[in-house]
């Protein structure tokens, strides 16, 4: 008898198979080919493999990987990529092959030839290359112009990268043409010449037909064979109406067996953040219009990836015939089990991916996924414990606590947790008051949900002590009380306001506000902007040489468009040494960290960002009569296997502290704390 839930799924056009040439795809939804920086000196080994085989075993029909993976010598690998342009390479891609297909799953690769977007200082110190000597922003070379020998040699080095996938069992590839160096020869701005190369469409194309048609030489017809394309280049790049006859022209000459497009250029930090890689500032989808104009023109397949991030619009894209495979690659970095949950009927439990941009800056991991890229270390799907039900209390309701209870749920351990205020999500609340990150609450939200699934018991509101935890009779306790603002032994602190005074609302913007930096981090330069927004006169001083210096090069941009649209004045290398008041005035008083000048700056309102200082009483409190003292086991937690302590009694208890109840770090390493305690439970 076929059940409604399977009635659902067979109508679902998620789930209607492709079929591409000699492949049959067994369902509409991907994942992209990217660098993930996983590789082991430019091969795929277990790491790399075990990464992607854990969206093969969600239930996807296809993963690509190897984003800009170099053909020849004098492409260098200047974000980790992997090398194609040796032998060597051909027994992983075996091994990998046979990975993913045991799950059903097609593997293909994506191959390429950086072009001006190297570096001469990286790999082999070569000079990069481009049609014409038009220097790249983000790479900052200043390229060769290429020759024709140059053309036949890296021709040649194609065809040699795809036989080397085709040997590997691979099912396809696909070429880079966005801002590499086949898409460079499309791009006028870039190609600037006037032989047979440049000019014309025709002619701007020629290169890529040679790259292909080399390509089919040594792989054969039973190989797909694609190209990875931006349909849509501003600034006087390439033009849609360039594009789509680009597009069809190779289609035409049967140089591609489908077209993966994306959209804008890749040569700024801004472009990559916001028009080719889109994150949090931008909507859901916002390139399926272009996409679409395109296919409507072709009749090859269509690929496409970027911020499709949810499977309503997934499903969208198919059922209109937008697209005929849906990359939902960052999603799948936050949840390998989309497709699994989906035909579960669990499509709300999917951990959803909102544009953190976190994985294009600490490859390939997901800002509140832990498992992400340590698939060799941890579980992206939680099994229920062999050993014993503990009974398990958390104090704490912010994000680590929260991960911490639910990944011990998972696990079949009766859980309590025990939050201080009305709400869970500590730091994170704040956080997605701030401008353009208040998707962050998404990180909360989806906790929330899953904590409700697994039966947490939620007692709010509720301060406790020591006391207060044993009388629950825990056998294992895990604090994630979190931190408080702390400004060190500043000189004029009680002057000051903290981020968290601002964000929160409990105290107002004057009109001339005084943000000081002291992290590089998200918490002083979302402020800043935040006032601003609001209508405050915001002076960010920093102790860096840059705003935002330990954030991502997907980030840094983007808070520094918004100080820019804000008119948010911005001073660098500045330690702030003490506040005074000055009548109704504050004044900050500076050390220039270069120069040694001591610098006042008037202000009505100074607010100062130092990170948090952990509250730990309870911690302190347990501690002593803890069977492990409250000691973490350093090797074990590494390794996520279980502590070397034993309970003695039944009385007795595990202490560990996690988060910043520990010290003030970031929330992808709180989150990591709570999973590596709690998966080993």
């Amino acid at each position: 008898m076929t059940t409604a839930k399977q009635k659902n799924i067979d109508n679902d056009p998620l789930f209607q198979p492709l079929q591409i040439g000699h492949l049959t795809l067994k369902n509409r939804i991907m994942s992209t080919s990217h660098a993930s920086g996983m590789d082991d000196d430019g091969m795929p080994a277990l790491r790399y493999q075990r990464y992607h085989e854990e969206k093969a075993k969600g239930g996807l029909a296809l993963t690509m990987f190897g984003g800009s993976s170099n053909v020849a010598p004098d492409s260098p690998s200047v974000f980790n990529q992997l090398r194609v342009d040796h032998d060597r390479v051909i027994p992983y891609l075996q091994d990998f092959s046979e990975r993913i297909h045991r799950h059903g799953a097609a593997l293909m690769c994506q191959i390429t030839h950086l072009g001006r977007r190297g570096d001469f200082s990286a790999g082999n110190w070569l000079p990069t290359l481009a049609p014409s000597s038009v220097r790249e922003t983000l790479h900052r070379s200043i390229p060769r112009e290429i020759d024709e020998d140059d053309i036949k040699r890296i021709v040649k080095s194609f065809g040699q990268a795809a036989r080397r996938c085709y040997e590997g069992g691979l099912d396809g590839l696909e070429t880079h043409a966005g801002a590499h160096l086949i898409g460079q020869f499309f791009s006028p701005d870039i190609n600037r010449r006037t032989d047979k190369y440049g000019g014309s469409v025709e002619n701007r194309t020629r290169f890529a037909l040679m790259v292909h048609d080399e390509i089919r030489k040594n792989v054969g017809d039973n190989f797909l064979i694609g190209m990875r394309m931006s349909i849509y280049e501003d600034r006087g790049g390439l033009s849609a109406e360039d594009a789509l006859a680009i597009a069809q022209l190779l289609e035409r000459e049967g140089a591609i067996d489908f077209l993966n497009c994306v959209s804008g250029r890749m040569d700024t930090e801004l472009n990559l953040a916001e028009k080719n890689m889109p994150g949090m500032t931008e909507p859901l989808a916002p390139f399926l219009p272009q996409v679409e104009a395109v296919k409507k023109e072709l009749s090859l397949p269509v690929f496409h990836a970027a911020r499709i991030t949810d499977v309503a619009t997934a499903r969208h894209a198919i059922r209109s015939g937008i697209l005929d495979m849906v990359a939902m690659t960052r999603a799948h970095i936050a949840d390998p089990q989309i497709v699994n949950k989906i035909m579960r009927g669990e499509e709300d439990r999917i951990r959803p991916c909102f544009g953190a941009s976190h994985c294009m800056h600490k490859k390939p991991s997901c800002i509140h996924n832990p498992a992400s890229g340590r698939e060799t270390q941890l579980s992206q799907v939680i099994e229920p414990t062999t050993g014993e039900i503990r009974r398990v209390v958390v104090v704490g309701g912010g994000p680590a606590g929260m991960e911490a209870a639910r990944v011990a749920a998972e696990r079949g351990h009766r859980v309590s947790l025990l939050e201080a205020t009305p709400q869970l999500g500590g730091q994170l609340l704040l956080a997605s008051r701030a401008s353009w990150r208040r998707d962050m609450s998404s990180i909360v939200d989806w906790r929330i949900s899953e904590l409700e699934h697994l039966g947490v018991q939620v007692h709010y509101n509720t301060y406790a002590d020591g006391s207060d935890v044993l009388a629950m009779d825990p056998e294992i306790i895990i604090v994630a009380s979190g931190g408080v603002p702390h400004f060190g032994k500043l000189q004029g602190a009680d002057l000051c306001c903290s981020v968290w005074d601002m964000l929160s609302g409990d105290v107002k913007a004057q009109k001339r506000v005084l943000v000081y930096d002291g992290t590089g981090r998200h918490e002083a330069v979302s402020c800043a902007e935040q006032l601003a927004l609001e209508g405050a006169q915001v002076t960010l001083a920093t102790l860096d040489d840059r705003v935002g210096a330990e954030l991502g090069y997907a980030e840094r941009p983007v808070h520094r468009k918004q100080l820019y649209l804000h008119d948010v004045a911005v001073k660098l290398d500045l330690m702030l040494l003490s506040v005074r008041r000055d009548g109704e005035q504050m004044v900050a008083i500076f050390r220039n960290d270069l120069t040694d000048e001591v610098i006042e700056i008037e202000t009505d309102q100074i607010v100062v960002e130092r990170g948090t200082f952990p509250i730990d009483e309870v911690f302190q409190e347990l501690k002593e009569g803890a069977c492990n003292r409250g000691v973490t086991d350093i090797d074990a937690l590494i390794s996520s296997s279980p502590q070397p302590f034993q309970l003695l009694g039944d009385h007795d208890y595990m202490l560990f502290r996690i988060g910043d109840a520990v010290s003030s770090r970031s929330l992808h390493a709180a989150l990591l704390d709570a999973y590596r305690i709690a998966i080993a439970l």
